[in-house]
Protein backbone atom coordinates (compact mmCIF):
# COMPACT_ATOMS: atom_id res chain seq x y z
CA UNK A 1 0.00 0.00 0.00
CA UNK A 2 1.88 3.17 -1.18
CA UNK A 3 -0.36 5.84 0.70
CA UNK A 4 -0.52 9.81 -0.82
CA UNK A 5 1.62 11.74 2.20
CA UNK A 6 2.25 15.32 2.50
CA UNK A 7 3.57 17.29 0.03
CA UNK A 8 2.64 14.73 -3.15
CA UNK A 9 0.92 15.67 -5.94
CA UNK A 10 -2.63 14.03 -5.80
CA UNK A 11 -3.29 12.46 -9.58
CA UNK A 12 -6.28 13.78 -11.32
CA UNK A 13 -9.28 11.04 -10.42
CA UNK A 14 -12.38 10.29 -12.01
CA UNK A 15 -15.63 8.51 -10.69
CA UNK A 16 -19.08 9.03 -9.91
CA UNK A 17 -20.80 10.18 -6.95
CA UNK A 18 -24.31 9.00 -5.18
CA UNK A 19 -26.17 10.57 -8.42
CA UNK A 20 -24.09 9.50 -11.13
CA UNK A 21 -22.41 12.78 -12.19
CA UNK A 22 -18.90 12.24 -12.81
CA UNK A 23 -16.52 13.58 -10.34
CA UNK A 24 -12.76 14.89 -10.85
CA UNK A 25 -10.39 15.92 -9.21
CA UNK A 26 -9.70 18.88 -11.90
CA UNK A 27 -13.36 19.89 -10.82
CA UNK A 28 -11.85 21.19 -7.22
CA UNK A 29 -9.22 23.30 -8.78
CA UNK A 30 -8.21 26.16 -7.18
CA UNK A 31 -10.02 25.10 -4.07
CA UNK A 32 -9.33 23.74 -0.75
CA UNK A 33 -10.88 20.18 -0.57
CA UNK A 34 -10.86 17.45 1.96
CA UNK A 35 -11.23 13.84 0.67
CA UNK A 36 -12.04 11.30 3.63
CA UNK A 37 -11.93 7.76 3.06
CA UNK A 38 -14.33 5.36 5.13
CA UNK A 39 -14.86 1.57 4.59
CA UNK A 40 -18.77 1.16 4.10
CA UNK A 41 -21.65 3.06 4.05
CA UNK A 42 -24.22 2.78 7.11
CA UNK A 43 -21.70 1.10 9.26
CA UNK A 44 -21.38 2.04 13.10
CA UNK A 45 -17.84 3.92 12.78
CA UNK A 46 -18.65 5.48 9.28
CA UNK A 47 -22.08 6.94 10.00
CA UNK A 48 -20.62 9.04 13.10
CA UNK A 49 -17.69 10.51 11.08
CA UNK A 50 -19.41 11.09 8.19
CA UNK A 51 -22.03 12.62 10.40
CA UNK A 52 -19.40 14.79 12.87
CA UNK A 53 -18.26 16.01 9.27
CA UNK A 54 -22.10 16.83 8.54
CA UNK A 55 -22.76 18.77 11.63
CA UNK A 56 -19.11 21.00 11.38
CA UNK A 57 -20.18 21.09 8.00
CA UNK A 58 -20.53 25.31 7.75
CA UNK A 59 -17.41 25.45 10.07
CA UNK A 60 -15.25 23.64 7.58
CA UNK A 61 -16.87 25.52 4.64
CA UNK A 62 -16.54 28.63 6.06
CA UNK A 63 -12.70 27.81 6.30
CA UNK A 64 -12.80 27.76 2.80
CA UNK A 65 -13.10 23.52 3.02
CA UNK A 66 -14.82 21.48 0.07
CA UNK A 67 -15.60 17.74 0.96
CA UNK A 68 -16.04 14.43 -0.56
CA UNK A 69 -16.09 10.80 1.48
CA UNK A 70 -15.05 8.07 -0.82
CA UNK A 71 -16.22 4.31 -0.20
CA UNK A 72 -16.04 1.22 -2.53
CA UNK A 73 -19.94 0.97 -1.87
CA UNK A 74 -22.16 1.29 -5.07
CA UNK A 75 -23.88 4.64 -5.86
CA UNK A 76 -27.45 2.93 -4.76
CA UNK A 77 -26.11 2.84 -1.36
CA UNK A 78 -24.21 6.10 -1.04
CA UNK A 79 -27.49 7.59 -2.48
CA UNK A 80 -29.24 5.75 0.47
CA UNK A 81 -26.41 6.53 3.39
CA UNK A 82 -26.79 10.84 2.24
CA UNK A 83 -30.31 10.42 2.67
CA UNK A 84 -30.54 9.16 5.62
CA UNK A 85 -28.34 11.41 7.32
CA UNK A 86 -28.71 14.12 5.24
CA UNK A 87 -25.29 14.86 4.32
CA UNK A 88 -24.33 17.85 2.34
CA UNK A 89 -21.83 16.99 0.25
CA UNK A 90 -20.76 14.70 -2.19
CA UNK A 91 -19.96 10.51 -1.80
CA UNK A 92 -18.33 9.16 -4.30
CA UNK A 93 -18.81 5.37 -5.21
CA UNK A 94 -15.33 4.11 -5.97
CA UNK A 95 -16.70 0.47 -6.94
CA UNK A 96 -13.70 0.38 -9.22
CA UNK A 97 -11.33 1.62 -6.59
CA UNK A 98 -9.77 4.42 -8.98
CA UNK A 99 -9.63 6.79 -6.31
CA UNK A 100 -8.60 4.46 -3.50
CA UNK A 101 -5.69 3.36 -5.17
CA UNK A 102 -4.90 6.75 -6.13
CA UNK A 103 -4.23 7.95 -2.80
CA UNK A 104 -3.01 3.93 -1.56
CA UNK A 105 -6.00 3.78 0.85
CA UNK A 106 -6.40 -0.01 -0.15
CA UNK A 107 -4.61 -2.71 1.64
CA UNK A 108 -4.04 -5.13 4.73
CA UNK A 109 -6.60 -4.49 7.36
CA UNK A 110 -7.26 -6.81 10.85
CA UNK A 111 -10.68 -6.80 12.85
CA UNK A 112 -11.73 -9.56 15.56
CA UNK A 113 -8.58 -11.89 14.89
CA UNK A 114 -8.97 -11.82 11.06
CA UNK A 115 -6.70 -10.53 8.60
CA UNK A 116 -8.47 -8.60 5.03
CA UNK A 117 -7.62 -6.48 2.60
CA UNK A 118 -9.98 -3.01 2.58
CA UNK A 119 -9.99 0.75 2.92
CA UNK A 120 -8.07 2.30 5.86
CA UNK A 121 -10.33 5.48 7.09
CA UNK A 122 -8.16 8.49 6.06
CA UNK A 123 -8.82 11.94 5.44
CA UNK A 124 -6.39 13.72 2.92
CA UNK A 125 -6.38 17.64 3.10
CA UNK A 126 -5.67 18.91 -0.23
CA UNK A 127 -5.02 22.54 -1.14
CA UNK A 128 -5.97 24.70 -4.14
CA UNK A 129 -2.73 23.27 -5.93
CA UNK A 130 -3.89 19.77 -5.52
CA UNK A 131 -1.00 19.04 -2.83
CA UNK A 132 -1.27 17.05 0.12
CA UNK A 133 -1.25 19.49 2.84
CA UNK A 134 -1.66 16.99 5.82
CA UNK A 135 -3.24 13.62 6.19
CA UNK A 136 -5.10 12.19 8.86
CA UNK A 137 -3.93 8.45 9.44
CA UNK A 138 -5.51 8.04 12.94
CA UNK A 139 -9.13 9.59 12.33
CA UNK A 140 -11.37 9.84 15.68
CA UNK A 141 -14.86 9.49 14.36
CA UNK A 142 -16.93 11.31 16.88
CA UNK A 143 -14.48 14.10 16.41
CA UNK A 144 -13.42 14.75 13.46
CA UNK A 145 -13.89 18.07 11.79
CA UNK A 146 -11.94 19.12 15.10
CA UNK A 147 -8.82 17.03 13.71
CA UNK A 148 -9.04 18.92 10.18
CA UNK A 149 -9.21 22.30 12.05
CA UNK A 150 -6.19 21.61 14.23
Amino acid sequence: MKTLKQGDVVPNFSTNDEQGNTITLSDYKGEKLIVFFYPRANTPGCTVEACNLRDNYEILKAEGYKLLGVSADTERKQLNFKKKFDFPFPLLADVDKTVIDAFGVWGPKKFMGREFDGIHRKTFIINEKGIVERVIDKVKTKDHAAQILE
